[in-house]
C-alpha cells in the first residue's frame, strides 16, 4: 500500500500551482489530458453506455441523466480513474490511503436550469478529505453548464449542503465557471460549493464524474462484483489498488 503511494507522489502530473489552486480556491482544471483519437473513441463509449445500460443503472434527474458504475462500462474507461494528475491530487488532498468511491456517466440535458450552489461533503463526514473529478466529455463552456465553483468555499467553518437564497445572494456574484475543451479534467475538494450552471444551447453535455474517499471509509459502489473476468484480467495493478480489489 505505502510503496503505490510512494510510486504515485515520485511522479509528476500537478504543478506546484496546480497544487496551491487546489488548496485555495478548492478545484482546477486540468486541460486536453485525453488526446483527440482517444476521446473519440471514449465519446463513442459514452453513448454505448447510456444506449445499452439497464434501468436499474440509471438515475433520471432534475436536469441530469445518470448512468452508474463506469469503471465496468469498457476499456475506454480504464484510465480515468488512475490518471496522474488525479492520484496526485488524492494524496495531496486526502493524506492518506484512498480508494475510488464512485465513477458515473453524467449527461446535462438541452436547457437545463442551473444546479444550485451544494457541496458533496461536509468536512466532519466519515468519508472527508473527499476528492471529486468531472471529465469533459464534451467541451465546458459559459452557454451549455459548465461546472461553477465558489473558490475557497471548503475552507469556511460552517457550510450547509445547499445554500440559502440570502447565501446565494451574497456569494452568487463570487462565482468561477471552469471552462474547457474536451478531454480536460476537473480536480475539486467535495467541500467546495459548485453547481452545473445552465446549459441554454439545444445539445447535451457530457462529463464522466466521480469521488476519491478514505481507504478505511465506505466506498459508494460496489466495484468488484459486477466486474467480470475479462475487465479483472485486463485492468492494472494499479487500478486493482485504486478500487481496493
Amino acid at each position: 500500500m505505502e510503496d503505490w503511494l510512494r510510486l504515485i507522489n515520485s511522479d509528476g502530473g500537478l504543478s506546484a500551482n496546480d497544487l496551491q489552486s487546489l488548496n485555495d480556491a478548492g478545484f482546477v482544471v486540468i486541460p486536453n489530458l485525453i488526446a483527440p483519437d482517444r476521446l473519440a473513441r471514449l465519446s463513442a463509449a459514452y453513448d454505448a453506455a447510456f444506449a445499452d445500460t439497464s434501468s436499474i443503472d440509471v438515475r433520471v434527474g432534475k436536469t441530469t441523466t445518470r448512468v452508474h458504475d463506469f469503471v465496468n462500462r469498457g476499456s475506454e474507461f480504464d484510465e480515468l480513474y488512475i490518471c496522474q494528475p488525479l492520484l496526485k491530487a488524492c494524496c495531496h488532498t486526502i493524506g492518506e490511503s484512498f480508494k475510488l468511491s464512485s465513477m458515473f456517466g453524467r449527461t446535462l440535458r438541452p436547457n437545463a436550469q442551473a444546479q444550485g450552489l451544494h457541496i458533496d461533503f461536509k468536512r466532519d463526514e466519515e468519508r472527508f478529505p473527499l476528492v471529486s473529478f468531472i471529465w469533459m466529455v464534451d467541451e465546458f463552456c459559459r452557454d451549455n453548464g459548465a461546472t461553477q465553483f465558489l473558490p475557497g468555499s471548503h475552507t469556511w467553518s460552517e457550510v450547509s449542503h445547499e445554500l440559502t437564497n440570502d447565501q446565494l445572494a451574497e456569494y452568487g456574484h463570487s462565482t468561477v465557471t471552469a471552462c474547457g475543451p474536451a478531454g480536460s479534467v476537473i480536480i475539486f475538494n467535495g467541500s467546495v460549493l459548485h453547481e452545473h450552471s445552465a446549459n441554454t444551447t439545444d445539445a447535451p453535455r457530457r462529463s464522466v464524474q466521480g469521488a476519491f474517499i478514505p481507504r478505511s471509509a465506505q466506498a459508494g459502489t460496489d466495484f468488484s462484483t459486477p466486474m467480470g473476468p475479462d475487465t479483472l484480467a485486463r485492468i492494472s495493478p494499479l487500478a486493482k489498488y485504486v478500487l481496493a480489489i
